[in-house]
């Protein structure tokens, strides 16, 4: 049967990508500041679509902003781990990763009434030890890497990658990989950042970003029978107002499409039954 999925997901990181970064002065805080501020409007436009997201929240979030998670979870939307801090992964050891993961497990745990069954990545950036600890720890899905643009996958785990020899893939495991892409997130596409270590310089216009994003999901849809495209969006960045009626415009179009929006959780599950009936022939 053909169907286009979409999966609206936001990362509500508010002042922990700041802080991530060593922005502690009260400028950077007040920009993660907003994040909260935009989680209201979010909630109000899905609200009037009904249309249920899944959104990412680091714990030292869940901990900061309990009532608006709350408000989330009361709104029928999906909560995933994003970390403990917004420190990636890839940099930390794997016993800081681990002790983060379920120290954000609690936090969601605590509002939601249950371990969440995704996780996504700070910054998109796995370590090497990530998906053992999420399989470990009884993940259904993650959703950091890039693999494909509209199907999901399996992931794999100890590939073995080297500077000047052909890589070597690891086994593959059940946990089921949501691709996302940088060209489907709004922070590099709108987000002015400047550190003594890079300049992004975002700020880009809200109608040409739409035209590629909706263009994305007309590309799946004339050539899959199947596929999930997940866009990412940051309260932060996309709470703006003339990102607020981008988001509405966007809907709207994938709507018109013909689009069939999914939770993460729920578009996993659908991979995972499509993928025993292509395997039993059934």
């Amino acid at each position: 049967m053909k169907q286009h999925a979409v999966c609206l997901t936001f990362d509500f990181d508010a002042m922990s990508v700041m802080i991530a970064r060593d922005l502690k002065s009260p400028t950077p805080i007040s920009r993660g500041e907003f994040g909260a501020v935009a989680v209201g409007r979010i909630l109000t436009l899905l609200e009037k679509y009904r249309l249920k997201a899944s959104w990412f929240v680091p714990g030292t979030i869940v901990k900061t902003y309990p009532d608006h998670v709350r408000r989330i979870v009361d709104a029928g939307h999906e909560v995933g781990n994003h970390g403990w801090t917004h420190v990636p992964p890839a940099s930390l050891s794997p016993q800081q990763e681990e002790e983060g993961l379920l120290r954000a497990n609690e936090a969601i745990a605590e509002i939601a009434g249950r371990n969440p069954r995704g996780y996504r990545s700070p910054s998109f950036d796995l370590s090497p030890v990530t998906v053992g600890l999420l399989l470990k720890h009884g993940f259904v899905y993650e959703s950091s890497m890039m693999g494909h643009d509209h199907h999901p996958y399996f992931a794999r785990h100890n590939d073995i990658v080297s500077d000047h020899e052909p890589i070597v893939f690891g086994e593959t495991t059940n946990l089921i990989e949501m691709p996302v892409s940088w060209s489907l997130d709004d922070y590099p596409h709108f987000e002015f950042m400047r550190t003594k270590d890079f300049v992004l310089p975002g700020l880009q216009n809200a109608g040409l970003v739409l035209e590629n994003w909706v263009e994305d999901f007309d590309y799946m849809k004339r050539t899959e029978e199947w596929g999930v495209l997940t866009y990412t969006f940051h309260p932060f960045v996309s709470g703006r107002g003339h990102r607020m009626i981008l988001l509405e415009r966007l809907i709207c179009s994938l709507l018109e499409r013909g689009a069939h929006f999914l939770t993460m959780e729920e578009a996993a599950l659908e991979f995972r039954a499509r993928s025993a009936t292509s395997v039993t022939g059934t």
